[in-house]
């Protein structure tokens, strides 16, 4: 039987400026570990510290810009366009633009902080 999600759940976000998270599945709202999908909304400027995930994220910009860094440079992903992060590849993802962006984040497996790997 499919299962509705109601509300999304709301996830504190890592970073120099607040960003909201909307979790709709994963480990925070339905217990779930193979998948996560969350809704984000991040301001002009945001920056996050560098990771190093044990999952892979497949990411699709809504709108505005969200800035990918890699080991080898950066990409910018525009709305409309998405991207994906292989498990043990080094990111840093920011919104380097004043409007900031709008985009949706599946990790598989889920997300979660023990996993994620951050830099210090």
């Amino acid at each position: 039987m499919p299962t509705l999600i109601p509300t999304p759940m709301r996830v504190t976000a890592v970073g120099n400026k607040p960003k909201l998270i909307h979790e709709y599945v994963g480990k925070a709202t339905t217990k779930t570990s193979d998948v996560s999908v969350a809704h984000m909304t991040s301001p002009g400027g945001w920056l996050e510290p560098g990771q190093t995930p044990e999952f892979k994220e497949i990411t699709l910009v809504l709108s505005g810009v969200l800035r990918v860094e890699h080991k080898n440079g950066f990409l910018d992903v525009h709305g409309g366009q998405s991207v994906i992060c292989e498990p043990g590849e080094w990111v840093r993802y920011s919104t380097p633009e004043p409007e900031g962006a709008e985009y949706v984040a599946i990790c598989l497996p889920a997300f979660s902080p023990s996993t994620v790997h951050r830099d210090e």
